[in-house]
């Protein structure tokens, strides 16, 4: 039995199925989880969604951008765009199926027992874990809701970039959609900066910080597995922040890590 953390897939159903051959993954005993981003640019979204939704007793994911994204354009709030490869889904006779199971998911996953947390983009300095937890869960209330489309349709309009400027339940619930599934870079005080995506060697603008290198309020003896942030290329320089996110879609590889013993297992992207 074995526990796997596999970084965004976006829709490269054909690396993640050569994937779990290389980890032989077992869904009798082994668990998977997803750091959100399962769908979207990719060429199956389709059959992903096809596959872990018949294995939810061993498949587990957090929601990222792209998931959200697609639930927004699945309910006619945004128009879908070709490169987000949506068509098949979109289409599918199953489609208000896939649309329930995603805004079921989480947003955040904390494995106490592992000291472990799973979020799509991080956790933002301005929270500790419990503040995390908490605004995460209040997300999904609301994503779980029966106007659960309200929410998405607000989530576009202003600038939701620091919780603790945030004054309503309504500003709170974006701003933690945009941490958890949106951020990379914060300004010194933990206010979100949502445009830059580039390496942090490559960044031109000395008033901004990776996230994970500002002074953090998670426990000391806890790691976060993060995904979302491609350039990075899985490195952070920090024991205790694991990004996952290795670029598949971009023609690199497709990554997952084992808890029990911290091995890495790559796959190339295939196309």
């Amino acid at each position: 039995m074995a526990s796997y953390f596999i970084g965004d897939v976006q829709g490269c159903f054909d690396e993640f199925e050569a994937l779990l051959d290389k980890i032989d993954f077992c869904p009798d005993t082994d668990q998977i989880y997803l750091a959100g981003d399962v769908i979207g640019r990719g060429p199956k979204s389709l059959e992903m969604l096809e596959f872990i939704t018949k294995h939810q007793d061993s498949i587990h994911t957090v929601l990222g951008n792209h998931d959200i994204h697609f639930l927004s354009i699945a309910n006619g709030i945004k128009n879908a765009k070709p490169s987000d490869r949506f068509d098949a889904l979109l289409l599918s006779p199953r489609l208000s199926f896939f649309v329930d199971y995603l805004r079921q998911q989480p947003l955040l996953i904390d494995l106490p027992q592992h000291k472990l947390v799973l979020t799509h983009a991080g956790i933002t300095p301005q929270w500790d874990l419990a503040t995390a937890i908490d605004a995460a869960q209040r997300v999904s209330q609301q994503l779980q809701a029966a106007d659960y489309t309200v929410l998405l349709t607000k989530m576009y309009a202003g600038n939701h970039d620091n919780w603790l400027a945030a004054d309503t339940t309504l500003a709170k619930n974006i701003v933690a959609i945009n941490a958890l599934t949106r951020m990379r870079y914060c300004f010194n005080d933990g206010t979100l900066e949502l445009i830059e995506n580039c390496e942090p060697a490559l960044s031109t603008n000395e008033l901004l910080t990776p996230w994970y290198e500002l002074p953090s309020r998670m426990p000391s003896d806890y790691r976060l597995i993060f995904g979302h942030w491609a350039s990075l290329m899985g490195k952070t320089g920090h024991p205790k922040f694991i990004a996952l996110d290795t670029g598949c879609l971009w023609g690199n590889y497709l990554t997952a890590w084992r808890l029990e013993d911290q091995a890495l297992f790559t796959v190339a992207a295939i196309s």
